[in-house]
């Protein structure tokens, strides 16, 4: 009687598996249709090519259109020299090399704002400029409602020579490959709550939130670019994420509020802190691992779920319902 059973059983896996794929597979392909028909087309403003061509006769026009990006406080001259600087013409001319066009990076943020305009329908596109800053990796993408600017001479790719003297850990971030990600996470400001509390928890979980979003408007980018580690460090983080968490639980880290959690487990870094041995071999922002885990815990346990609801849950109810157990 018991083998009948579980005969019965496994036909009805083999009967209904097919079709459950199917039928999601087909509802993946009518959504992504329907993102696809989402009129929009994005073109990025070459500032940095119009600055370091504009002579002196026309630049009282050219710095009346971008006066946004011409404090009043400089006069002309900091900004006629600063054009004819060796240094921002070769930032100028190795960006050339490496963005002969802006074909690339025009149709990447177009397929992202597709996306969030579809979970979240009364998102604005702001405009896209292009600028040189300095290799200024801390701003290499600055958001507002109505403008993105972006430094262009931050993504020339963590090999340029250009970048040397700059830390591993930080040269990563800098290659087109991660334009995208990064992107998203500052558009995220737009659409998720910065946590109030000083949790470690919530800390984590707004992180989490975060890389969840680009679960749904990069579904395509690899889970290395979306959070910025290597493949090492993504079969790290999976091979040790049952032993992150018996940490975080047994050191009691998850409600408390001392920002030095934020230096040794969430923010970019070498690695993350635990100050074991293991420290050398960790990858940095760890909690943000863990912080996505939980999310991708939770949107399993709640299919149905839109996007929009999840990111605005609070966190302990958010922790609570996904069940989180590496």
């Amino acid at each position: 009687m018991l083998n009948q059973y579980k005969l019965l059983i496994f036909l009805m896996l083999i009967i209904f598996c097919p079709i459950l794929i199917f039928m999601r597979c087909s509802n993946n392909k009518k959504i992504n249709s329907e993102i696809e028909k989402i009129p929009l087309e994005i073109k990025f403003d070459r500032f940095d090519l119009k600055f370091i061509s504009v002579n002196k006769k026309g630049f009282q026009k050219f710095k009346n259109k971008y006066d946004f990006l011409f404090p009043s406080k400089f006069p002309d001259s900091i900004w006629m020299k600063r054009k004819n600087d060796s240094i921002q013409i070769m930032l100028q001319n190795e960006v050339n090399i490496v963005f002969p066009n802006m074909n690339e990076l025009e149709k990447e943020s177009e397929n992202i704002y597709k996306h969030l305009i579809y979970n979240f329908p009364s998102l604005k596109v702001p405009k896209f400029l292009t600028l040189i800053n300095n290799v200024d990796y801390q701003s290499k993408i600055i958001f507002t409602d109505s403008i993105i600017l972006i430094s262009l001479d931050t993504f020339l790719g963590s090999t340029n020579k250009l970048y040397n003297g700059i830390p591993n850990y930080i040269k990563s971030d800098m290659d087109k490959s991660r334009f995208g990600s990064i992107l998203v996470d500052k558009i995220a400001s737009s659409i998720i709550k910065a946590p109030r509390s000083r949790f470690f928890l919530d800390r984590i979980i707004y992180k989490g939130k975060i890389l969840l979003l680009k679960d749904f408007v990069i579904p395509l980018s690899s889970d290395e670019t979306k959070i910025g580690y290597s493949k090492e460090q993504i079969n790290w983080a999976k091979q040790n994420e049952e032993y992150i968490w018996k940490y975080f639980i047994e050191n009691e880290l998850l409600f408390e509020t001392d920002d030095d959690l934020i230096d040794r487990f969430i923010i970019p870094a070498p690695f993350s802190k635990f100050y074991l041995e293991i420290d050398n071999e960790s990858p940095g922002k760890i909690g943000q691992w863990i912080g996505w885990q939980i999310l991708r815990s939770f949107r399993k346990k709640n299919p149905s779920l839109k996007i929009s609801d999840i990111l605005n849950l609070p966190s302990e109810e958010l922790f609570k319902k996904a069940n989180y157990k590496p």
